[in-house]
Parts: C-alpha cells; structure tokens; sequence
C-alpha cells in the first residue's frame, strides 16, 4: 500500500501483550491515519461546507469524530480519556483537528496494547445494551470509517481529490495496485 499520510507510522504502533490482539492495534493505528489524510484535503474554509441543508458540515463532522472517540473510549470501553471539555482544539481547522486527533491516538494504542484476553473480552454497557469490549472496539472502527466515508463524498462534490485508503482511488493509483473492478480479477484465488 502506499498512501500519503503517516500520522502514526508504522514503528510507532506499541506491540499487544497478546499477539493475537495485535491486528486491533495496527487497524485502529491505520483507520486513524486515513482519517487524517481524508482531513488533510479540506481547508479551513471548508468547515461550514455541508451538501445539503439537513447534513452535517465538515466542521461538525470533524467535532463528532473527536467527541465520539473520547465518549467510545472512555465510557464504554473504560481508558482514561481527557476531559470531553478539552478533546476540541480552539481553533477548530482541518489541521488542528489532526493533531488532536493523533495526540489522543496515542495513549489509547499504548493503553489497548497491555490488555489482557480477559479485559478484552468482558461485557461492558454500550448505550442500553451490554457488549464485549472487543465488540465496541469494533464498532468504533465502524464508526470511524462511516464518517471518513461521508468525507470522501463531500471531497467529490467539491471536486477535490481523494485520497487512498484501501486501495488507490480515481486519483491515486501506483504501480502494484490491483483493485478489483472486474470478474476475471475477482475470480484470482
């Protein structure tokens, strides 16, 4: 793969106490990196941008993703978060944002890397339900990426490029990429 934005490098990922958690780290270390490169193609006029009256501006949707990690970590999954008064940056811009997005980053990997199995797997409240902490942990990943994705739309609608993030896209492609668009692609075992 070969993408543009490397908030957090690969070196910089801490390795889990249990092996078999490690790929949780590595996708949220790499779920945060996309994030970030997504951002880095608004400016900061960009931020009261929204395609359409009842949706989300690019502002607020950068405001929630801040927010809802902080809430996602903290209450549901139990890490020690700052306090929500202080997750946004002042001022909000697209680079700002990142900053405070990758500065928070940090401690969840160094947190998420010394569980154990059995913290993994315990059953926490997620709203009005119970699940496991691997569950919600996954469901913020979801979370994560439905937002990106909404981003990745509103960069088309302003005719902006956009970045790679699982694969190379209509704008960034390199030698090596494979995507498949075709049976006789899809067909390859």
């Amino acid at each position: 793969m070969n993408y543009t934005f490397d908030g957090i490098p690969d070196h910089a990922i801490p390795r889990a106490r249990m092996r078999l958690m490690q790929h949780a780290l590595d996708t949220y270390a790499s779920e945060t990196n996309k994030v970030g490169s997504v951002w880095t193609r608004f400016g900061d006029d960009d931020l009261a941008y929204r395609p359409q009256a009842g949706a989300s501006t690019v502002g607020d949707i950068l405001r929630h993703q801040l927010l809802s990690e902080r809430r996602f970590f903290g209450e549901f999954l139990g890490l020690s978060e700052p306090p929500a008064a202080s997750v946004l940056p002042s001022p909000l811009t697209p680079t700002t944002a990142i900053a405070r997005l990758l500065e928070l980053a940090a401690p969840r990997l160094e947190f998420l890397a010394s569980r154990t199995h059995r913290w993994w797997l315990a059953e926490v409240d997620f709203f009005d339900v119970r699940r496991s902490r691997i569950w919600v942990f996954w469901r913020r990943v979801l979370h994560t990426a439905h937002h990106r994705t909404q981003l990745t739309v509103y960069l088309r609608m302003l005719g902006r490029p956009v970045p790679a993030t699982y694969g190379p896209t209509a704008d960034e492609k390199w030698a090596g990429a494979d995507p498949t668009t075709s049976v006789e692609a899809a067909s390859r075992r």
